[in-house]
Protein backbone atom coordinates (compact mmCIF):
# COMPACT_ATOMS: atom_id res chain seq x y z
CA UNK A 1 0.00 0.00 0.00
CA UNK A 2 3.40 2.35 0.59
CA UNK A 3 4.53 2.08 -2.97
CA UNK A 4 7.23 -0.53 -1.69
CA UNK A 5 6.07 -3.70 -1.95
CA UNK A 6 8.20 -5.86 -4.55
CA UNK A 7 11.37 -4.22 -2.00
CA UNK A 8 10.17 -5.13 1.05
CA UNK A 9 8.71 -9.24 0.05
CA UNK A 10 12.76 -9.09 -1.07
CA UNK A 11 14.28 -7.61 1.79
CA UNK A 12 11.92 -10.96 3.71
CA UNK A 13 12.53 -13.26 1.60
CA UNK A 14 15.29 -16.35 1.29
CA UNK A 15 15.49 -15.53 -2.31
CA UNK A 16 13.17 -14.09 -4.99
CA UNK A 17 13.28 -14.59 -8.87
CA UNK A 18 11.63 -12.26 -11.52
CA UNK A 19 10.73 -13.62 -14.98
CA UNK A 20 10.32 -10.98 -17.70
CA UNK A 21 8.58 -11.76 -21.05
CA UNK A 22 8.81 -8.57 -23.00
CA UNK A 23 9.61 -8.03 -27.08
CA UNK A 24 10.11 -11.38 -27.89
CA UNK A 25 12.33 -11.67 -25.00
CA UNK A 26 12.27 -13.52 -21.57
CA UNK A 27 14.79 -11.44 -19.11
CA UNK A 28 15.73 -12.67 -15.45
CA UNK A 29 16.58 -11.45 -12.24
CA UNK A 30 17.17 -13.32 -8.71
CA UNK A 31 17.69 -12.25 -5.59
CA UNK A 32 19.30 -14.28 -2.22
CA UNK A 33 18.65 -12.10 1.30
CA UNK A 34 17.56 -9.22 -0.57
CA UNK A 35 21.02 -8.62 -2.66
CA UNK A 36 20.77 -9.42 -6.55
CA UNK A 37 22.73 -12.69 -7.62
CA UNK A 38 23.51 -11.26 -11.26
CA UNK A 39 22.62 -7.89 -13.43
CA UNK A 40 19.86 -8.64 -15.26
CA UNK A 41 20.71 -11.14 -18.42
CA UNK A 42 18.65 -12.23 -20.83
CA UNK A 43 17.94 -16.26 -20.73
CA UNK A 44 15.43 -16.83 -24.04
CA UNK A 45 13.16 -15.63 -26.26
CA UNK A 46 8.95 -15.50 -26.80
CA UNK A 47 6.56 -15.32 -29.36
CA UNK A 48 5.77 -11.78 -30.83
CA UNK A 49 2.74 -10.28 -28.30
CA UNK A 50 3.52 -12.71 -25.13
CA UNK A 51 4.06 -10.37 -22.64
CA UNK A 52 4.45 -10.49 -18.27
CA UNK A 53 6.31 -10.49 -14.96
CA UNK A 54 6.47 -13.44 -12.80
CA UNK A 55 7.24 -13.49 -9.19
CA UNK A 56 8.43 -16.00 -7.42
CA UNK A 57 9.45 -16.03 -3.91
CA UNK A 58 10.21 -18.03 -1.02
CA UNK A 59 9.79 -16.18 2.66
CA UNK A 60 12.86 -16.05 5.00
CA UNK A 61 12.24 -18.87 8.08
CA UNK A 62 15.09 -16.66 9.90
CA UNK A 63 12.42 -13.92 10.05
CA UNK A 64 9.63 -15.35 10.31
CA UNK A 65 8.36 -18.38 13.06
CA UNK A 66 5.45 -19.17 10.59
CA UNK A 67 5.60 -18.79 6.86
CA UNK A 68 2.09 -20.25 5.75
CA UNK A 69 -0.11 -17.85 3.67
CA UNK A 70 -3.82 -17.65 4.81
CA UNK A 71 -5.79 -18.62 1.65
CA UNK A 72 -8.60 -17.29 2.92
CA UNK A 73 -6.92 -13.77 2.82
CA UNK A 74 -5.18 -14.17 0.04
CA UNK A 75 -8.92 -15.05 -1.79
CA UNK A 76 -10.60 -12.28 0.02
CA UNK A 77 -7.99 -9.63 -1.36
CA UNK A 78 -8.03 -11.32 -4.92
CA UNK A 79 -11.66 -11.59 -5.11
CA UNK A 80 -11.84 -7.68 -4.21
CA UNK A 81 -9.18 -6.89 -6.73
CA UNK A 82 -11.75 -8.64 -9.48
CA UNK A 83 -14.44 -6.94 -8.72
CA UNK A 84 -12.57 -3.79 -8.45
CA UNK A 85 -11.18 -4.31 -11.92
CA UNK A 86 -13.82 -5.82 -14.15
CA UNK A 87 -12.42 -8.68 -16.93
CA UNK A 88 -9.31 -8.57 -14.74
CA UNK A 89 -8.69 -12.38 -14.34
CA UNK A 90 -6.92 -14.08 -11.10
CA UNK A 91 -6.10 -17.52 -10.24
CA UNK A 92 -5.33 -18.48 -6.61
CA UNK A 93 -4.22 -22.42 -6.47
CA UNK A 94 -3.15 -24.05 -3.00
CA UNK A 95 -0.71 -26.62 -4.11
CA UNK A 96 -0.97 -27.90 -0.69
CA UNK A 97 -4.20 -28.97 -0.99
CA UNK A 98 -5.42 -28.53 -4.46
CA UNK A 99 -7.96 -26.14 -3.44
CA UNK A 100 -8.11 -23.94 -6.62
CA UNK A 101 -10.89 -20.58 -7.34
CA UNK A 102 -10.60 -18.54 -10.54
CA UNK A 103 -11.64 -14.84 -9.60
CA UNK A 104 -13.07 -13.01 -12.51
CA UNK A 105 -16.49 -10.11 -12.53
CA UNK A 106 -17.07 -8.91 -15.90
CA UNK A 107 -19.79 -6.74 -14.31
CA UNK A 108 -17.22 -5.57 -12.01
CA UNK A 109 -18.84 -3.04 -9.01
CA UNK A 110 -22.44 -4.14 -9.74
CA UNK A 111 -21.39 -7.62 -9.37
CA UNK A 112 -19.20 -7.01 -6.34
CA UNK A 113 -22.68 -4.82 -4.96
CA UNK A 114 -24.60 -8.25 -5.51
CA UNK A 115 -21.73 -10.48 -3.40
CA UNK A 116 -21.73 -8.18 -0.83
CA UNK A 117 -26.00 -8.38 -0.22
CA UNK A 118 -26.34 -11.94 -1.01
CA UNK A 119 -28.01 -12.80 2.35
CA UNK A 120 -29.86 -9.87 2.42
CA UNK A 121 -33.20 -8.88 0.53
CA UNK A 122 -33.25 -6.21 -2.09
CA UNK A 123 -35.43 -3.63 -2.58
CA UNK A 124 -34.76 -3.43 -6.53
CA UNK A 125 -33.43 -6.17 -8.22
CA UNK A 126 -30.64 -4.45 -10.59
CA UNK A 127 -27.69 -2.30 -9.04
CA UNK A 128 -27.72 1.32 -9.98
CA UNK A 129 -24.38 1.72 -11.72
CA UNK A 130 -22.42 4.89 -13.17
CA UNK A 131 -19.14 5.07 -14.85
CA UNK A 132 -17.93 8.27 -15.68
CA UNK A 133 -13.83 8.97 -16.70
CA UNK A 134 -12.09 12.07 -17.78
CA UNK A 135 -8.10 12.66 -18.39
CA UNK A 136 -6.70 12.46 -14.86
CA UNK A 137 -9.33 10.17 -13.27
CA UNK A 138 -12.44 7.72 -13.57
CA UNK A 139 -15.29 7.37 -11.30
CA UNK A 140 -17.48 3.83 -10.63
CA UNK A 141 -20.47 3.40 -8.76
CA UNK A 142 -22.74 0.95 -7.84
CA UNK A 143 -25.62 0.67 -5.54
CA UNK A 144 -28.35 -1.32 -4.39
CA UNK A 145 -30.76 -0.65 -1.32
CA UNK A 146 -31.89 -3.57 0.62
CA UNK A 147 -34.43 -3.91 3.72
CA UNK A 148 -31.68 -3.28 6.04
CA UNK A 149 -31.70 -0.79 8.74
CA UNK A 150 -28.04 -0.39 8.41
CA UNK A 151 -25.63 1.15 5.57
CA UNK A 152 -22.52 -0.41 3.61
CA UNK A 153 -20.63 2.28 2.67
CA UNK A 154 -17.16 1.31 0.96
CA UNK A 155 -14.63 3.69 -0.68
CA UNK A 156 -11.35 2.63 -2.51
CA UNK A 157 -9.25 5.12 -4.29
CA UNK A 158 -6.68 3.36 -7.12
CA UNK A 159 -7.77 0.30 -5.78
CA UNK A 160 -7.02 0.62 -1.92
CA UNK A 161 -9.87 0.81 0.58
CA UNK A 162 -10.15 3.69 2.06
CA UNK A 163 -11.51 2.89 5.59
CA UNK A 164 -11.44 6.47 6.58
CA UNK A 165 -13.65 7.72 3.50
CA UNK A 166 -12.54 11.07 2.30
CA UNK A 167 -13.33 13.41 -0.22
CA UNK A 168 -15.17 10.79 -2.83
CA UNK A 169 -17.51 9.19 -0.15
CA UNK A 170 -18.40 12.62 1.51
CA UNK A 171 -19.27 13.62 -2.21
CA UNK A 172 -20.97 11.07 -3.18
CA UNK A 173 -23.06 11.35 -0.03
CA UNK A 174 -24.00 14.86 -0.52
CA UNK A 175 -24.80 14.50 -3.95
CA UNK A 176 -26.86 11.59 -3.15
CA UNK A 177 -28.94 13.66 -0.48
CA UNK A 178 -29.23 16.81 -3.06
CA UNK A 179 -30.23 14.29 -5.92
CA UNK A 180 -33.17 12.46 -4.25
CA UNK A 181 -34.70 15.38 -2.24
CA UNK A 182 -34.59 17.55 -5.50
CA UNK A 183 -36.77 14.46 -7.16
CA UNK A 184 -39.05 13.97 -3.64
CA UNK A 185 -39.85 17.71 -4.02
CA UNK A 186 -40.36 17.67 -8.06
CA UNK A 187 -42.86 14.88 -7.87
CA UNK A 188 -44.70 16.42 -4.87
CA UNK A 189 -43.49 13.95 -2.57
CA UNK A 190 -42.50 15.66 0.42
CA UNK A 191 -45.29 18.09 2.05
CA UNK A 192 -44.27 21.74 3.41
CA UNK A 193 -40.63 22.30 3.88
CA UNK A 194 -40.14 18.55 4.68
CA UNK A 195 -36.54 17.68 3.77
CA UNK A 196 -35.05 13.85 3.96
CA UNK A 197 -31.88 13.35 5.83
CA UNK A 198 -28.56 11.54 4.32
CA UNK A 199 -29.31 9.30 7.51
CA UNK A 200 -32.73 8.82 6.32
CA UNK A 201 -31.69 7.85 2.48
CA UNK A 202 -29.23 5.48 2.78
CA UNK A 203 -30.86 3.52 5.15
CA UNK A 204 -30.46 -0.29 4.31
CA UNK A 205 -27.76 1.10 1.42
CA UNK A 206 -24.73 -1.18 0.15
CA UNK A 207 -22.90 1.43 -2.55
CA UNK A 208 -19.11 0.82 -3.70
CA UNK A 209 -17.02 4.29 -4.72
CA UNK A 210 -14.37 3.45 -6.71
CA UNK A 211 -11.73 6.56 -7.96
CA UNK A 212 -8.97 6.06 -10.26
CA UNK A 213 -6.71 9.24 -9.92
CA UNK A 214 -3.56 9.83 -11.71
CA UNK A 215 -1.77 11.72 -8.51
CA UNK A 216 -4.11 10.68 -5.65
CA UNK A 217 -3.23 12.85 -2.01
CA UNK A 218 -4.03 10.44 0.94
CA UNK A 219 -4.29 11.95 4.47
CA UNK A 220 -1.64 9.57 6.72
CA UNK A 221 0.77 7.05 5.96
CA UNK A 222 -1.79 4.17 6.19
CA UNK A 223 -3.39 5.59 3.46
CA UNK A 224 -6.97 5.12 4.73
CA UNK A 225 -8.47 8.70 3.88
CA UNK A 226 -8.47 10.49 0.27
CA UNK A 227 -7.96 13.99 0.18
CA UNK A 228 -7.67 14.40 -3.32
CA UNK A 229 -9.98 17.85 -3.92
CA UNK A 230 -11.58 16.88 -7.63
Amino acid sequence: LHGVGAAVVNAMSKWMKIEIKKDQKVHSLKFATGVAEAPLKQIGECPEGEAGTAVTFKLDPDLFEIHEFDYDRLGNRFREMAFLNKGLKIVLKDERNDKKETFHYDGGLGEFVLYLNRAKTAVHKKPVYFFHSKEDYEVEIAMQWTDSYSETLTGYANNINTPGGGTHISGFKTALTRVLNNYAKDNNLLKGKVSLTGDDMREGLTAIISVKLANPQFEGQTKDKLGSSE
